[in-house]
């Protein structure tokens, strides 16, 4: 599932670039003002934090939500307490788009995540092109050497990666790129199964400078607080606030990560 939805995404982007070639986009990326500061506005602190992701549908769930105004979804969240906020760009079977992309920019004052299946330095630059203060580099997706040149462009280009990781040795492997934001996603995007205490199993191995994020598996503040629990300094959450209140439900989730209390474990490292 992963190499056909990374496969898809690069062969969509090489249609975009046959109407708007490299040259065009690099030039609009390089006009943009500078990316939001994602690791200050993410960095640990005495609660959890909260991307919050606009999100219209999932190969594993189908279609979620219609979402006729991303940049409103996004205010909403803002307004509810996110840190930043995710926007899935894929089209084909998250019904997503650089549009929303930019609405969303446009709408709020919180870095923006292009989320997507990024595997070629024009992903890396339309990102940017559009608005995108991160990116999201999956580790399962890139053979190492092109997963440590879009690591290094993304950060030449004043954004921040988000490195998504399901391993053990995929973490080692954003560690070695030097990986600021290290992402355990519980679902395995080869099967898209979902283990909740992935996250607890991995969080020693992220390195003590790096802010780690738990993604996935979370519809309910029981979800946030395990998270929390476990060590992680923020939670990515999307199926959850596109399909109820997210003002209310960003708040339910905040408050029960704030209860919760890091392990001493996941604290030492």
């Amino acid at each position: 599932m992963l190499a056909d939805l990374t496969a898809g995404a690069v062969e969509d982007a090489e249609a975009r670039a046959a109407q708007r070639p490299l040259a065009a986009v690099e030039a609009a990326a390089l006009a943009q003002a500078p990316a939001r500061d994602a690791l200050a506005a993410l960095a640990p602190a005495d609660r959890v934090k909260i991307i919050a992701e606009v999100k219209r549908a999932s190969p594993s769930r189908g279609d979620l939500a219609a979402i006729p105004d991303p940049a409103h979804q996004a205010g909403l969240y803002e307004q509810g307490g996110a840190s930043a906020i995710s926007v899935l760009t894929e089209g084909r079977r998250f019904k997503g788009s650089l549009a929303d992309l930019e609405a969303v920019k446009a709408a709020v004052s919180l870095p923006v995540l292009r989320k997507d299946f990024i595997a070629t330095e024009y992903q890396v630059l339309e990102a940017r092109a559009s608005g995108a203060d991160l990116v999201l580099l999956i580790v399962a997706a890139l053979e190492q050497d092109t997963l440590a040149r879009l690591h290094a462009l993304t950060l030449e280009l004043g954004m921040t990666p988000l490195v998504e990781t399901h391993s053990a040795d995929e973490v080692a492997r954003a560690a070695d790129v030097g990986a600021r934001l290290v992402g355990v996603n519980a679902r395995d995007l080869s099967t898209f199964e979902l283990d909740r205490d992935l996250f607890g199993r991995l969080a020693d191995s992220i390195p003590s400078d790096a802010v780690k994020i738990a993604e996935s598996a979370v519809l309910a503040p029981a979800d946030v607080a395990h998270y929390r629990a476990a060590g992680a300094d923020v939670v990515l959450i999307g199926e959850a606030l596109v399909t109820g209140d997210p003002v209310a439900t960003l708040g339910a989730f905040l408050e029960a990560g704030a209860r919760a209390v890091p392990s001493e474990r996941s604290e030492s490292k």
